[in-house]
């Protein structure tokens, strides 16, 4: 069921406590981050930044984005104030903020796919299959306002999420694979393959995985760009479901209200936030 129409390159749902809905979208003619009531029959704008992608909540309210066309990341207040929080780790410049997660400790997890943008969008689908990208996990300390790279070389790193084992799993576009690390404390340990979401069934073109959600029933649901469907992984990374979606480049996806068993999904082929029935709610996550 479509949700919501009329979005430019919808990212980054985010439920809010009154179960409206807050997403970003990224078409550069608009590049905002909008609110959108419960029922989906009104929209605000909230703050225009350039090409907001991830977005996440934490549990004082306040809103943390991945600014991909100006790369930094973004604190900002329901009342559109925003300010630069982060452009670098280390003297490493960010290149292409994507998503963003709160982890257990309290910290905030942001892959960087590796590539800036305005190179990205330059390419066609054969050349992106082949970028050489330098993905990255970067760990934030906001309260110190430190940044801690985890990983790199990832092929264009773009999703993030933490399942129900406390792991940490990393989406790449380019190689169609869901990486997983052990996290313990901060730190995480070497990355692994956990399953691949590319149907075999259809030709070969590009596509690949993009935002992610854990289910309470400990799966994975995995939207899939270009493919047109959300691949759900088991916990053991073997793909047991694809969900069939209206449009054909899915961006993110979350769960709906608790006890709703809906999820919700952006995107960004025809510019509209679906939502379909699933069996399941999704697995809270960490403010």
């Amino acid at each position: 069921m479509i949700f919501v129409r009329d979005l430019g390159n919808p990212e980054g749902p985010v439920l809010l406590p009154d179960n409206s809905w807050l997403v970003t979208e990224m078409r550069l003619d608009r590049g905002c981050v909008t609110h959108i009531s419960a029922d989906g029959r009104i929209k605000h704008l909230v703050a225009k930044t350039g090409r907001p992608n991830g977005l996440t909540i934490d549990k004082t309210g306040v809103l943390w984005v991945a600014e991909s066309l100006n790369p930094s990341l973004l604190r900002m207040t329901l009342d559109g104030n925003y300010k630069v929080v982060m452009t670098e780790c280390n003297g490493e410049r960010f290149l292409f903020p994507n998503d963003l997660r709160f982890g257990p400790d309290g910290a905030l997890y942001m892959t960087d796919s590796g590539i800036p943008f305005k190179e990205w969008a330059e390419l066609g689908p054969d050349q992106r299959r082949h970028a050489r990208t330098d993905g990255r996990v970067y760990r934030i300390d906001l309260k110190n306002k430190t940044a801690q790279k985890l990983d790199s070389g990832i092929p264009f790193a773009n999703g993030i999420a933490f399942g129900p084992d406390k792991k940490l799993y990393v989406s790449a576009t380019i190689s169609g694979m869901v990486y997983r690390y052990q996290w313990r404390d901060g730190k995480v340990g070497k990355r692994e393959d956990f399953g691949n979401v590319i149907n075999p069934e259809l030709p070969e073109s590009f596509r690949g995985p993009d935002g992610m959600a854990f289910g309470m029933d400990g799966n994975l649901y995995v939207t899939v760009s270009r493919q047109g469907d959300v691949t759900v992984l088991d916990p053991s990374g073997v793909v047991v479901k694809r969900i069939k979606l209206d449009g054909p480049s899915p961006t993110n996806i979350a769960f709906g209200p608790r006890g709703s068993r809906k999820i919700y999904i952006t995107e960004q082929g025809i510019g509209q936030f679906e939502v379909h029935d699933v069996d399941t709610d999704g697995l809270p996550l960490y403010g």
